[in-house]
């Protein structure tokens, strides 16, 4: 299997509901960072990506027809190289908003673990490995705290895809548009059903504070709650 489309807008931009709209399209599956989150051979495949292992891209995206946020937008240009028929869907998003998004939820999650959890867990370093290598250090360069620059690399990304894939091979897209210019694009009919509009923000704040809950918890505890804590992986959150 090869990948068909190609998402190359970052997290927070409407990917979740690009996922659903796109396996209704006929595009099964569609990779996601949820995928990678339960999928213990995709969290290998992705930390050894971000700890700069060639990757095989067959592999990392058998039985995938379609890919979406991150990890894999950090690789549009590498995807694009490999599955050179595939189409690109660049979504966006306002900065500002885009932003808040960002911060307030996948960002959000990481910071809400204990650094001592991500150095000395082992599953919950890999996880943190995985997500900085391949996210907030070679996107963001470690910045994504200094909200201007962090806006900024939003903003020099999406003309960065612009002037890098061929303008007949892709779609600027703002889920909000709905079914038309995504299946003109994509040479599909216009589903009789709603565009997915999947707000995920109350689900993540729920998941942050279940994280704080369980390290708080775990704190308390003390030595013998950390030693129990040693076999969690940060994915079982979800």
């Amino acid at each position: 299997m090869t990948l068909k489309v190609i998402g190359a807008g970052f997290g927070r931009t409407g990917t979740m509901s690009m996922k659903f709209a796109l396996e209704q399209l006929g595009y099964n599956q569609t990779h996601h960072m949820i995928s990678v989150m339960h999928d213990e051979q995709q969290r290998q495949y992705w930390h050894d990506i971000a700890m700069g292992k060639q990757p095989d891209w067959d592999a990392v995206f058998d039985g995938f027809e379609a890919s979406v946020d991150f990890p894999s937008c950090s690789y549009y240009q590498d995807l694009l190289a490999h599955y050179p028929d595939a189409r690109v869907v660049l979504t966006v998003r306002d900065p500002d908003r885009w932003y808040r998004s960002a911060s307030d939820t996948i960002y959000a999650i990481g910071k809400a673990t204990p650094r001592w959890a991500r150095k000395f867990i082992p599953s919950i370093r890999q996880n943190a490995q995985m997500v900085n290598g391949t996210v907030w250090n070679r996107v963001f360069q470690d910045r994504f705290e200094d909200e201007a620059y962090a806006k900024q690399v939003f903003r020099d990304y999406i003309e960065q895809v612009k002037s890098h894939v061929p303008a007949d091979r892709l779609l600027v897209f703002e889920v909000s548009q709905g079914w038309g210019p995504l299946c003109a694009f994509l040479g599909k009919e216009i589903p009789d059903t709603p565009f997915p509009n999947v707000n995920d923000s109350e689900q993540f704040q729920q998941l942050i504070r279940k994280i704080r809950r369980t390290f708080f918890m775990v704190h308390a505890a003390g030595v013998a709650g950390a030693v129990a804590l040693t076999g969690l992986a940060w994915w079982a959150f979800f």
